[in-house]
């Protein structure tokens, strides 16, 4: 785990509460550096400890090492060739939620399609196959928009949203598009301003799709009518189909003005930290 030995490690974290700040920044330096390794031994030592400075000096400690971690991985995920869609959204629900492990999300996301593709029929209408997706998430499945807490935290995360079935525009479109892939239809995200859809973008059909309003389909020119009620100029990228990066993106700044309304500066601050590494490319 490090260089230092277990006798070594507990008394730097007995020098937690110690009064001068220098060596308490030193021993913070000192642990931060070891990296996530050294997590389950501060948790264990916060178990064990009757001391709430020490504690919350290790919860502050155990924080900056999961948000670095969270922070490296989407550095690596940026740098992929395909940035796939379901690690990127597993690596935004481990900033809430460090213990998530990605194959109990994949698992969670297989049994949905599978519970589609039981009902699914490659031979039909793309907007008959769409209809067979629409009755196994929202009626049989019962997955809804979350119209009571829309600015919840929770909205942004895919393992919440798995769990309450209930989302915001971008949650349950990242749904139905990985149950889409899986089923080989040509379905992507498109970012319209004020409302995350779906296109269905073959060489012979194009509509889109509402999966906040239960996968509701709608025309081009529906998306006309609503820049126009909105009045925003059409811009070509508000038809076409976005990148997963880009899905990504917004589910971020979705989570940041989540916790702009309640008030939690400091995790605004480090959703933007994790919009500026996926923006540096």
């Amino acid at each position: 785990m490090s260089e230092l030995t277990p006798a070594q490690l507990d008394a730097l974290v007995s020098l937690l509460d110690d009064p001068d700040m220098e060596v308490k920044n030193h021993v913070r330096d000192k642990i931060t550096s070891l990296g996530a390794e050294i997590i389950p031994f501060l948790e264990q030592k916060w178990e064990k400890s009757f001391n709430p400075e020490v504690q919350k000096e290790i919860e502050e400690l155990v924080h900056d090492l999961q948000f670095s971690l969270v922070k490296s991985r989407f550095a690596e995920w940026r740098d992929t060739e395909d940035r796939d869609l379901l690690t990127g959204l597993w690596i935004l629900n481990t900033y809430q939620y460090p213990d998530l492990d990605f194959e109990k999300l994949n698992a969670d996301m297989h049994q949905i399609y599978f519970e589609v593709w039981t009902s699914f029929k490659s031979d039909l209408q793309p907007y008959d196959q769409v209809k067979i997706i629409n009755n196994v998430l929202f009626n049989t499945l019962r997955f809804s928009a979350n119209t009571k807490n829309f600015h919840s935290p929770a909205n942004s995360m895919l393992a919440s949203v798995l769990d309450s079935k209930k989302g915001n525009p971008i949650s349950l479109c990242a749904i139905y598009l990985l149950v889409a892939k899986k089923l080989g239809l040509p379905i992507y995200g498109v970012n319209l301003p004020n409302l995350f859809v779906l296109t269905y973008k073959s060489a012979d059909i194009t509509f889109y799709i509402n999966a906040f309003n239960k996968g509701l389909t709608f025309s081009r020119k529906d998306i006309l009518n609503y820049l126009e009620h909105l009045k925003i100029e059409p811009k070509d990228y508000f038809f076409e189909p976005c990148a997963h990066l880009d899905i990504i993106l917004r589910s971020l700044r979705n989570l940041g003005n989540a916790f702009e309304k309640l008030g939690e500066a400091n995790k605004v601050e480090e959703v933007k930290e994790m919009i500026a590494i996926l923006e540096n490319q």
